[in-house]
């Protein structure tokens, strides 16, 4: 790999989002792990960065209960284990103030990582302590530029107003997305012709937008995603799922294709000046495999489109 992050986020940018291991794991286990993931992805060389989330489970009041070790603490080994940027998850919503995410942000960049997607509250209805994302943006998008770092959110294509929201946080920092699990390309080219347009209008140039993508193998998967709020729709379940359960992989690795062909070729067709890129999730411990297939598959699609 031999583009900085900042040139990757001008022309497709290809990101892999792997799952940490939980704090219960055996440290042996999460050592050989993590050298395993860090060799594999090293090898592949359209690779941009390892986007690392944070995994929070919450109870009834919304208090957090963090079930990996600090994104910060994966990132850097990974980053050191692979050789690749990477690219830290915080839900800023669970933050007790704006000056503690000031603090973290700081903290963040003093520990070598650059690169950084805050996240919202996973409920409308729960007062959090924590700065809503736009105000976290504001906070943190000075203190990363001065420091040659990038500030990321996520984009749900399904979400009434979504294009509007993506404007407001670009003006406030933000230039990268990455979408919200996708299984199909009609709200996603609405809401990038919306986006688009309104960027032109208000003279901001469009953050990148990475399509995230995930392989489902069985029903639990399909549910496991519906409970992280995508959407799947019942043509792209059945066509993933129904059929033999050891070739689903090949099957969700040929819709996303199809999402990301789609996606492609609308964009081109109207013109659009945003520039687009992949973010392929892990989804589970057991999905490794089929995930670094999806992710070898659709960088080599996401060039091909981008050279052209």
């Amino acid at each position: 790999m031999s583009r900085t992050f900042e040139a990757a986020l001008a022309r497709a940018p290809v990101f892999f989002e792997p799952v940490p291991p939980s704090l219960r794991t055996r440290p042996d286990r999460v050592d050989a792990y993590f050298r395993e993931l860090a060799t594999r992805l090293g090898s592949i060389d359209s690779l941009d960065a390892i986007d690392v989330p944070e995994l929070i489970d919450e109870n009834h009041d919304g208090k957090p209960y963090y079930r990996t070790a600090d994104p910060r603490e994966i990132g850097r080994r990974l980053a050191s284990l692979a050789q690749r940027p990477v690219v830290v998850n915080k839900v800023v919503a669970h933050l007790p103030s704006e000056a503690a995410l000031v603090e973290w942000t700081r903290q963040t960049l003093d520990g070598g990582i650059q690169n950084v997607v805050l996240v919202g509250g996973s409920s409308r209805y729960i007062p959090y302590p924590g700065p809503q994302v736009i105000e976290a943006d504001r906070a943190a998008a000075k203190i990363l530029r001065e420091r040659g770092g990038h500030l990321g959110n996520i984009a749900i294509p399904q979400r009434e107003g979504e294009a509007h929201r993506m404007l407001a946080k670009t003006r406030a920092g933000a230039s990268f997305f990455t979408t919200q699990i996708l299984f199909d390309s009609e709200s996603l080219g609405r809401i990038l012709r919306e986006y688009d347009a309104l960027c032109q209008k208000a003279g901001v140039r469009p953050a990148a937008v990475l399509l995230s993508f995930a392989p489902l193998s069985d029903e639990t998967d399909a549910e496991f995603i519906r409970w992280l709020g995508a959407e799947i729709p019942e043509d792209a379940e059945r066509s993933i799922l129904n059929g033999d359960e050891s070739s689903a992989g090949d099957r969700a690795i040929e819709q996303a294709r199809r999402v990301w062909t789609e996606a492609r070729a609308g964009a081109d067709a109207d013109g659009l000046s945003l520039v687009l890129g992949v973010n392929v999730e892990q989804l589970t411990q057991r999905h490794l495999d089929v995930a670094l297939g999806m992710l070898s598959d659709l960088a080599a699609l996401v060039h091909h489109s981008s050279a052209g």
